[in-house]
């Protein structure tokens, strides 16, 4: 029995693989280096409130057998579409963000180049062999190698953290920080936009969760579809309070910025470690930061197909037999335009796909509660008084700061 349990874990190390990626390596790092431990509050809370929406994912597959994307439509049609006109506009620009942050890195661990176009042409190069891996391994490839990724990069940013704190000389500052001024209340937005990663990974994680049981023929219980979740989530909690600590540690009030061009990026997101870690320590951190990135581009170049698949299907109730492929395909050359173009502006393409995620989440957060709190979901799989409040909260969390997002910038 202990083993079939075992064997249901897997979507919750897909939600972290997906998870674990720019919001913690770029966005958490820039959080330390530029505020210090001023916006672990907001670490903390976009966590505790975001929880419920991504926990909805798995509880609603294991307890339907479905995915999100079927729940929306029992919701009425014109649902599904807004999900569909959203995802379509924000998956190219999601895609490349992604991309260009593991050909940064590519360039670190591999050799570096220095013009644009040698970047997007690595770029393309991890593009084509994410999807040779989908074609040759599918689901059962991306879940045993994820298991593997996680591990080796969660060691190492354990590591230099410790390291980081035995090393350090100053004085720690814990004070709180709200931040203020256009710049920096963007940063906070795009900060949680993807902290702990966009919302609709909930969707996502349904339909990995559907795909877990049909791999493995174990009707995966809803209880064990959370635990594994859970596992996931206190996974990317804790790892994004590392990175928090690490750029805090050892940038921050140095005088020393992060660069918006990937490459330079990915050059002093890596000297962070070997600072703490020493020298030796440069090919195994660049090897674990790599792979990490590399993980989050599979999964995303994945899970959006996936999901514009079978939307197609439940809009259209017409069976398309290549529709995953055609879908990967046209996001390969959508996500290489906008890289050919941008291929200089990383931190732009970062910060515009975080805060479209920050926006939409409301959307998502609501249509996520209504579904596994009203009739399509059976009445012993709905979530608790505690979670629905959660939740409740959490809905107010998202569209206030979303208002006060935009009413600071207009």
């Amino acid at each position: 029995m202990r083993k079939g349990f075992l064997q249901t874990l897997g979507p919750g190390l897909l939600f972290a693989g997906a998870a674990i990626g720019v919001s913690h390596l770029v966005q958490s790092t820039k959080a330390g280096a530029d505020f210090g431990f001023g916006l672990l509050w907001a670490l903390l809370l976009v966590h505790i409130f975001k929880y419920p929406f991504f926990q909805f994912g798995p509880r609603y597959a294991a307890a339907t057998g479905e995915t999100l994307l079927e729940g929306y439509k029992k919701l009425g049609k014109p649902v599904l579409a807004i999900y569909y006109v959203l995802n379509f506009i924000t998956m190219f620009i999601i895609q490349a963000a992604v991309t260009i942050v593991t050909a940064a890195l590519a360039t670190q661990l591999f050799g570096s180049f220095t013009s644009a176009f040698n970047l997007a042409i690595w770029s393309s190069i991890i593009l084509l062999v994410s999807v040779v891996i989908l074609i040759i391994g599918k689901y059962n490839l991306l879940d045993k190698l994820m298991k593997y990724i996680i591990v080796l990069l969660s060691i190492s940013t354990i590591a230099a953290v410790s390291i980081a704190f035995y090393n350090s000389t100053e004085s720690y500052d814990v004070s709180q920080i709200l931040p203020s001024g256009s710049v920096e209340i963007t940063f906070l937005i795009a900060f949680l936009g993807w902290m702990p990663g966009p919302m609709d990974i909930s969707i996502w994680h349904s339909i990995w969760s559907v795909e877990k049981s049909k791999n493995s023929f174990i009707k995966i219980k809803p209880k064990d579809a959370i635990f594994d979740f859970n596992v996931g989530y206190i996974g990317t909690l804790i790892l994004g309070i590392c990175f928090v600590l690490l750029g805090a540690l050892v940038m921050y009030k140095s005088g020393e910025t992060f660069s918006n061009k990937g490459a330079v990026f990915a050059s002093q997101l890596i000297d962070l470690y070997t600072k703490n870690l020493g020298s030796f320590s440069y090919i195994f951190i660049a090897i674990a930061a790599f792979t990490t990135m590399f993980s989050t581009t599979i999964t995303t170049l994945d899970a959006s197909p996936r999901s514009m698949n079978i939307s197609t299907k439940l809009l259209t109730r017409k069976e398309f037999k290549y529709g995953y492929w055609f879908w990967i395909i046209l996001l390969f050359l959508g996500t290489f335009l906008i890289l050919r173009y941008f291929m200089d502006s990383m931190g732009s393409l970062v910060k515009i796909a975080t805060i479209l995620s920050f926006l939409t989440a409301p959307f998502y957060a609501i249509l996520n509660t209504i579904l596994i709190t009203g009739i399509h979901t059976p009445l012993e799989h709905r979530p608790s008084l505690f979670t629905k409040i959660l939740s409740i909260v959490g809905i107010l969390f998202l569209i206030g700061f979303s208002i006060w997002f935009l009413n600071s910038i207009y």
